[in-house]
């Protein structure tokens, strides 16, 4: 299905994405597509380099008219988030996406789709390989590890560009153009508990929170979907207040910056409980179908009976835990005072293991407001330390403050407005973009976001527009043109 995709206009960026999409590229993992994005400069005759982390960066010259034009930086990631349906049979280390088209959209079957941010690179391949394409000298920076610490953003050395503008494609709303963005810390919590045997006269029951909607744990957090991690501990809360249940192991959520879609439960139920515990659990699920029916339509929670290791948290370690993860902060935080409608400070508890007598907690905080971020990182520490966890705050990494005087605002602005007969929404997003951390090794570089229509992003429900993808191909050219 994915030579289908190869069919679409614009024929070059389209083809790029599936060359791309072909190649293993799993954050921390990019060996691979670092060696595919190289061989590609280096076949194009075009100056390549990969720095000591391993961004790599292609040169350009300008077409004819615009060799003497300042460079303009191109910059986009390499690596995806890589995310699946618990029933899909996948290997992300092994296997290409598997891409097919759906009306105006393309998809991937039971994965993301990495249009995040492929489809940016893509179109960037797209300019390198062009020979008609008017443009100014470009450095095409395809920096690694976006998704999961911006390590090689971090790590970008000074001297490498000379561009004094830089556009950003890896923004998901082609009806934005966005100046800023929010920072982020990671809040990771570990703990050691006690471990016993349950005793005889209790039966295995594994319960499951699945089909939640998921999503970008930054574009959209503010729409309300349902958080795999909490709502599975509101099921063990409320069990475990009024029955004799023990926790055996819990396995929710993944990747930090993807809103839990699944979380399942192993615990044991005393005989006598289990029909009531069973009946209990029945009705909070429906509950909490009910509340969640607009966001997360798919929504299913399952009980049933099962048999697993014997081993359990005792009984202060459990209640510790889930009044922890209980209080924990979730979700908005605190929306901006300045701008409408857009958050500024949020946080995606977004992972839960407990197993073997170890657990582990994953946060991803977020602000534009530096001080904001780090009250939240440590009210969500503050409240892990209460349990007797430990908690570290890492992979801190600073906000894009917007512009608004910028001279490619207004070039890309005015672009805009010719290209789709109205002017864009120019603004700044909640999610994490590369833009500010590249800007301390680059300060005096004017730096703007701008993409196609991408919705589910760090989900399995990923999907790119066909038509806006088309449209974001025509501006980007025009913008180049006009610079």
């Amino acid at each position: 299905m994915s030579q289908e995709v190869r069919k679409l206009e614009p024929s070059s960026l389209w083809n790029h994405f599936a060359d791309l999409n072909a190649v293993p590229r799993p954050s921390k993992k990019e060996e691979r597509v670092i060696a595919f994005m190289k061989s590609f400069g280096e076949s194009l005759g075009l100056k390549t380099i990969v720095d000591e982390i391993g961004n790599v960066i292609i040169y350009k010259p300008g077409t004819a008219g615009y060799e003497d034009h300042t460079p303009v930086i191109l910059q986009g990631h390499l690596d995806m988030v890589h995310q699946k349906n618990n029933d899909v049979n996948f290997d992300f280390d092994k296997e290409g996406i598997k891409m097919y088209i759906d009306g105006d959209w393309v998809k991937a079957e039971g994965t993301t789709l990495g249009a995040d941010n492929g489809i940016g690179v893509a179109a960037t391949m797209a300019l390198l390989s062009s020979k008609d394409i008017p443009h100014p000298p470009l450095e095409a920076l395809f920096t690694i590890d976006e998704e999961t610490g911006m390590t090689g953003a971090a790590a970008l050395q000074p001297g490498l560009l000379d561009g004094k503008i830089l556009l950003n494609l890896d923004s998901e709303d082609d009806s934005e153009i966005t100046i800023g963005c929010a920072g982020g810390i990671d809040v990771t919590v570990t703990k050691q508990y006690h471990e016993e045997i349950v005793r005889e006269g209790h039966t295995g029951l594994i319960i499951k929170v699945k089909g939640l909607t998921g999503g970008h744990s930054g574009m959209d957090i503010h729409r309300g979907r349902g958080n795999a991690n909490k709502l599975m501990n509101r099921l063990l809360w409320n069990a475990t207040d009024t029955h004799d249940v023990h926790i055996h192991q819990i396995n929710g959520g993944g990747l930090r910056n993807a809103i839990p879609r699944e979380s399942t439960a192993h615990v044991w139920v005393k005989d006598a409980d289990l029909a009531q515990v069973k009946a209990d659990i029945q009705s909070e699920a429906q509950l909490i179908i009910k509340e969640y029916t607009t966001t997360d339509p798919h929504l299913e929670i399952l009980v049933e009976e099962g048999n697993f290791g014997t081993a359990i948290m005792n009984r202060e370690d459990q209640t510790a835990l889930l009044n922890a993860i209980y209080a924990a902060p979730n979700g908005i935080y605190r929306l901006s005072p300045d701008v409408e409608d857009l958050v500024q400070t949020s946080n995606n508890l977004a992972h839960v293991s407990v197993k073997s007598g170890h657990i582990k907690i994953d946060n991803l905080t977020r602000s534009a407001v530096d001080s904001e971020k780090l009250d939240l990182a440590h009210a969500i520490q503050s409240c892990f330390q209460l349990m007797g966890a430990e908690v570290r705050l890492t992979g801190s990494y600073p906000g894009w403050a917007p512009d608004p005087h910028a001279k490619i605002n207004t070039v890309l602005a005015d672009a805009f407005e010719r290209h789709y007969g109205k002017k864009p929404a120019i603004l700044a997003c909640h999610a994490g973009l590369e833009c500010g951390i590249i800007k301390n090794a680059y300060p005096d570089v004017d730096m703007i976001s701008f993409g196609p229509n991408i919705r589910g992003a760090h989900s399995p429900d990923e999907k790119v527009q066909i038509s806006s993808v088309a449209k974001f191909w025509e501006l980007l050219k025009k913008v180049l043109k006009d610079l």
